[in-house]
């Protein structure tokens, strides 16, 4: 009879447990989110020039956008820093992380059951009681579950699913950033070394000049003055060389870095002077609205404002009743033989209520902080719309209108060579003086160097337009699954 009562209540028992999912209600305390609604501009305010068209942009070809450059080295070096950057892979990390804190809050929603088991020998007071000394043999299984009636558990998931996402954006935000430093630096690189070209060129033509003046001065021809004009201008030219080969030196370590290796290990790979990459003759912009969705920063926003609004509902279902149901089966005896018998057997039940009656406002309290919170992060993720707005029109700006100066500098430095050639026949017939000519030669410096330094601009402009777009990542491209990433 005894077993049989002890029966029916394991069954009770179970029965209790399993037909929780039946007492879950669809309460979920706190507001739900609703993606904030962005209005934006049609179209970008910054004129279509110099090769930008409104066309929707590729994502694939986005997503690889120095391909475009034609540059196999440039190509080569952006699958390395993917495959080796230390940030990228504190991303990765940071992912893992997040998926292991969803996990934990899925755990919430589901009973707990713990195996426990003891031998414990203890003796009484000889004035209190017998003396006599005993050995208590116990093992049970303990269950506890607390009902997510109003939705606490799963608001705590849904933030959690919402950070994970965000930390997937935060991992395609490192790939843009890390794409757009390692093609600034490369064409950093190449502008140096187009900048030293000049630079050389132009000290071998001070070099003949002085020699020039040199001689006609020891044949009376000019006087100590155009001498010391001849060498001042021969030391300045090689005194910005040093300056030209540090700037060398400085992008080939920044680009080690980028590619997780130590500095100095890129030098002959990239120590021999290539030219720079050229830009395509078209460039697909899109419009404003594709940017709001390609963009990393934006998308990571959004999914941290979803998951401040669900915290809000966590802070909010802490003022509601807590009902959970706890229950245990077990086994006692005072003999080691008899802990398997049917008259060791031990159990309990039975469900559980708190509700917090009085916290001196620290709950309510606690539910404002969650939503000014939220305020904040709806702040800004409107200020990340309206940054990477304003980061795209200025691309846009700065990419045309450094070809248009560039154009000008090159008809410029044409010029300057033409009147340099001139100036050099009229300064060897005496037909001028040395300041004439030494003028020139500065001229001619000055725009073929800020020529070669625009050159380089436009093609950083135009990887600064590829990262205001939001390129450098794809959904379809696996980057933001660290597993994959492990393997």
């Amino acid at each position: 009879m005894g077993q049989r009562k002890d029966m029916h209540h394991t069954a009770v028992l179970l029965w209790a447990f399993l037909s929780i999912p039946l007492l879950y209600g669809c309460i979920s305390v706190g507001p739900d989110y609703v993606r904030p609604e962005t209005p934006v501009a049609q179209a970008w305010h910054t004129g279509m020039d110099s090769g930008l068209t409104a066309v929707q942009t590729d994502p694939a070809r986005l997503a690889r956008w120095w391909e475009t450059l034609g540059d196999p080295g440039l190509t080569n070096l952006m699958g390395r820093a993917v495959d080796n950057n230390l940030d990228l892979k504190q991303a990765i990390s940071r992912v893992r992380e997040a998926r292991a804190q969803r996990s934990i809050a899925k755990a919430g929603l589901f009973p707990s059951l713990d195996a426990t088991g003891s031998v414990t020998r203890s003796r009484g007071s000889e004035n209190t009681g017998s003396g006599q000394s005993r050995t208590l043999y116990s093992a049970g299984l303990d269950a506890g579950w607390e009902l997510d009636l109003f939705g606490g558990v799963r608001r705590s998931v849904e933030a959690a699913g919402a950070d994970l996402q965000a930390s997937r954006e935060d991992l395609h935000d490192v790939l843009v950033s890390l794409t757009a430093e390692v093609g600034l630096n490369y064409i950093d690189l190449r502008t140096y070394q187009a900048r030293l070209d000049v630079a050389e060129e132009n000290l071998k033509t001070r070099e003949e000049s002085y020699e020039l003046t040199r001689e006609r001065y020891e044949a009376g021809l000019t006087d100590e003055l155009d001498v010391q004009q001849a060498r001042a201008s021969l030391e300045s030219a090689r005194a910005g060389i040093p300056g030209l080969r540090t700037g060398m030196e400085e992008s080939m370590n920044r680009l080690a870095v980028l590619l997780g290796v130590q500095p100095g290990m890129l030098h002959l790979e990239l120590g021999q002077a290539k030219p720079l990459p050229v830009v395509p003759s078209s460039v697909a912009v899109g419009v404003p609205a594709d940017v709001l969705r390609q963009r990393p920063d934006v998308r990571k926003a959004e999914r941290e404002l979803a998951a401040q609004t669900a915290r809000v509902g966590v802070a909010t279902a802490e003022l509601y009743p807590k009902l959970t149901l706890n229950g245990s089966i077990g086994l006692d005896a005072l003999n080691s033989g008899k802990l398997f018998t049917s008259g060791a057997r031990s159990w309990s039940y039975g469900p559980g209520i708190s509700w917090p009656v009085f916290h001196a406002g620290a709950i309510r309290q606690n539910i404002e902080v969650q939503s000014a919170m939220q305020e904040q992060a709806l702040l800004t993720y409107e200020s990340s719309v309206l940054g990477a707005l304003e980061e795209v029109e200025n691309a846009l700006t700065s990419y045309a209108q450094e070809q248009h100066r560039r154009d000008s500098l090159n008809e410029a430095a044409d010029a300057a060579g033409r009147a340099y050639e001139y100036a050099r026949i009229k300064y060897e017939a005496g037909l001028t003086d040395f300041g004439t000519l030494l003028d020139a030669q500065r001229s001619l410096l000055s725009l073929q160097d800020d020529l070669a330094t625009s050159n380089g601009t436009v093609t950083a402009n135009l990887v600064r337009l590829y990262k205001a777009l939001g390129g450098g990542w794809s959904t379809h491209d696996g980057t933001d699954d660290p597993d994959r990433q492990e393997r």
